[in-house]
């Protein structure tokens, strides 16, 4: 299952991500975590991407990209990969595409998670953190006890003007993959509105159940 997950901010994209990593038992690529290990091993693609971060540059897509192809060449993913964050804009996609064709690999799936941009503003502006536990709790859909109420922290990027500017940023560089992918029969549209088991089998039913490892 070789499979890029796309969606705005908030939509649940990391809870389900979990549940295709388990049952298909492949590896998340995340590329925030992907760059953080190359300029942690000191790579070639590393170095220049550290570079770039140093200068408050963006790291430049072919870098990004050369990290993709090398990291889904190694034998963890053998059975496939979950590829996360990347790409973001449309010309990162089309390159991306390009890449993959010369590696010879193949996708086979983009899963898009549809939100309402007024519910994804409900939920993260919800959102409050824990310093002492670390836990994360919303006050409508997952309230904390009231015993942690006066400790609660609620993050600076949760306020409802630093979503909206995500959810502006997201609908005007990367919902424009969302046809490109359309287009070569690889999009899978999944509603991501209900409980996180709803959104799950929802998952499922447009993925399939993973195959067998031998």
């Amino acid at each position: 299952m070789r499979t890029i997950l796309i969606g705005p901010p908030g939509a649940g994209k990391g809870t389900q991500a979990q549940f295709i990593v388990n049952t298909h038992g492949i590896p998340h690529i995340s590329s925030g975590d992907m760059l953080r290990e190359a300029v942690r091993n000191g790579t070639e693609l590393g170095k220049k991407a550290d570079a770039a971060m140093k200068r408050g540059d963006l790291v430049p897509d072919d870098v990004v990209i050369g990290m993709v192809i090398e990291r889904i060449g190694r034998p963890d993913c053998a059975r496939g990969f979950l590829l996360d964050g990347f790409p973001r804009t449309r010309p990162q996609a089309e390159a991306l595409d390009v890449a993959l064709a010369a590696a010879g690999v193949a996708l086979d799936a983009v899963v898009l998670f549809e939100v309402p941009d007024s519910l994804i503003v409900e939920r993260v502006t919800g959102r409050r953190s824990d310093p002492e536990t670390g836990a994360i709790y919303h006050l409508k859909f997952n309230p904390p006890p009231t015993d942690a109420l006066g400790r609660l922290v609620h993050r600076s990027d949760d306020f409802e003007a630093a979503v909206t500017a995500r959810l502006d940023k997201y609908h005007r560089e990367t919902a424009p993959i969302v046809p490109f992918y359309e287009a070569k029969g690889l999009l899978k549209r999944v509603d991501g509105v209900g409980s996180p088991d709803e959104v799950t089998a929802r998952l499922l039913a447009v993925l399939g159940a993973p195959r067998s490892a031998g």
